[in-house]
């Protein structure tokens, strides 16, 4: 049985990594798609991969126009909403001492204020049933001396989706989050570090994974599946954790 079929369902950063994962997934469920990107080369190949079945919009996450815009078109295309995932982000990694006030601002208007506002903006294509799910991160709930802004804002949208939760529920729409540990992807990939940094980190950071790996992005993508599906039609406002239990690690 196909979880997702005649689904609607909208992916922001859904032509990479854990959004591109996730949309092959619920294409194969059964969902018709809408996905969105910032990068022109992977929004046209995702285009020609899904065909008829999704609409790929670039779009920026953290502008109001841009998501007006994206709402706009997928009344027009679809009429409706039956799943959003709320994948989009930026990273900015810096030492307090190096953060300035327009990497904070980037940070805090895509991964916080636009995710809000796709959320307020979407809800009047959402009806009952419907399901939203946020990726969070384990920077939220774990020290990181170079991403304190963007663990920080992944911070703000655990607390979002708590308060969220209690106020869509009476409408019948479910909002819960994902919060990925360490994934392979091609965002970690674009990190600003020279190659033998890279992987140096890739190596300390899985040597001290209890599963000495990181996730693939289709691991990551199963979750978002459970969550968006009526697998989880009693699950409310939570946050769950894939991370290999690395967050259980008490470090010497």
């Amino acid at each position: 049985m196909n979880k997702l079929e005649g689904k609607i369902a909208l992916i922001t950063g859904g032509t990479s990594g854990i959004g591109l994962a996730t949309a092959r997934l619920f294409r194969e469920q059964g969902a018709q798609l809408v996905l969105t990107g910032r990068d022109a080369g992977r929004i046209a190949a995702t285009a020609a991969e899904f065909g008829e079945h999704a609409l790929v919009l670039r779009s920026e996450a953290g502008n109001l126009a841009d998501i007006d815009a994206l709402v706009a078109q997928t009344k027009a295309r679809y009429g409706r909403l039956d799943v959003l995932f709320l994948n989009a982000a930026v990273t900015n990694p810096a030492p307090i001492g190096h953060v300035t006030e327009a990497m904070f601002d980037e940070v805090f208007n895509v991964n916080v204020k636009g995710e809000f506002f796709t959320i307020q903006k979407a809800l009047p294509l959402m009806g009952e049933g419907g399901a939203i799910v946020v990726t969070t991160s384990i920077t939220n709930r774990t020290g990181s001396p170079n991403f304190p802004i963007y663990g920080a804002s992944k911070a703000a949208l655990r607390s979002l989706v708590q308060s969220l939760s209690l106020a869509l529920i009476p409408q019948g729409i479910r909002i819960n989050s994902i919060c990925p540990g360490p994934v392979d992807t091609g965002g970690f990939q674009r990190l600003p570090l020279p190659p033998e940094v890279h992987s140096a980190v890739k190596a300390d950071i899985s040597g001290r994974s209890p599963i000495k790996r990181f996730a693939t992005p289709e691991e990551i993508a199963k979750v978002a599946l459970f969550l968006a599906s009526d697998d989880s039609a009693y699950v409310v406002g939570e946050e769950i954790v894939v991370d290999g239990g690395i967050t259980h690690v008490c470090l010497p």
